[in-house]
C-alpha cells in the first residue's frame, strides 16, 4: 500500500489516504509517485504528495496540519511553541534541551523552561 497526502495551496496537509500499489505502478509494475498522484487527482481532485508510513521518504509521515516543505522535500509537523526552532532533520527543538534524568517534563513557553510534574 502507498500513502499520499493531499496538500492545499499553502502546502498544508488536508488528509492522508492509502492507495493500492497497483494504482501507483506503471505497465511493468514499478511503483511511481507521479502515477499514484495522478490517480488520486482523477479520483478525488486536489494535489497529492506521497508520504511514507515508515518515514522512508520526506522525514515524517504526513498528518493533517503538517506542512510539505518543497525545498527540504519533507513533511514538517506543526510548530508546538513559538520559541521552538526547526533542526536539519525537520524536528522542532526547544531553545533549552530537555533534562535527561528519566523524568517526564512538559514545556512552559512563558518561562522558556522544562517543568517536571508535581509529585505529592
Amino acid at each position: 500500500m502507498a500513502h499520499f497526502a493531499e496538500i492545499d495551496s499553502n502546502n498544508v496537509v488536508l488528509r492522508v489516504v492509502v492507495v493500492d500499489n497497483k494504482d501507483t505502478a506503471d505497465a511493468q509494475g514499478v511503483e511511481k509517485e507521479h502515477i499514484g498522484a495522478a490517480y488520486l487527482e482523477r479520483l478525488l481532485g486536489g494535489r497529492w504528495v506521497q508520504t511514507s508510513y515508515n518515514n522512508n521518504i520526506r522525514k515524517h509521515y504526513a498528518g493533517i496540519g503538517y506542512t510539505y516543505d518543497e525545498g527540504r522535500d519533507a513533511f514538517i509537523p506543526p510548530k508546538p511553541y513559538p520559541s521552538w526552532v526547526l533542526d536539519e532533520d525537520c524536528n522542532w527543538q526547544a531553545p533549552v534541551p530537555m533534562p535527561d534524568d528519566g523524568e517526564m517534563y512538559s514545556w512552559n513557553e512563558e518561562t522558556q523552561s522544562w517543568v517536571a510534574p508535581v509529585t505529592e
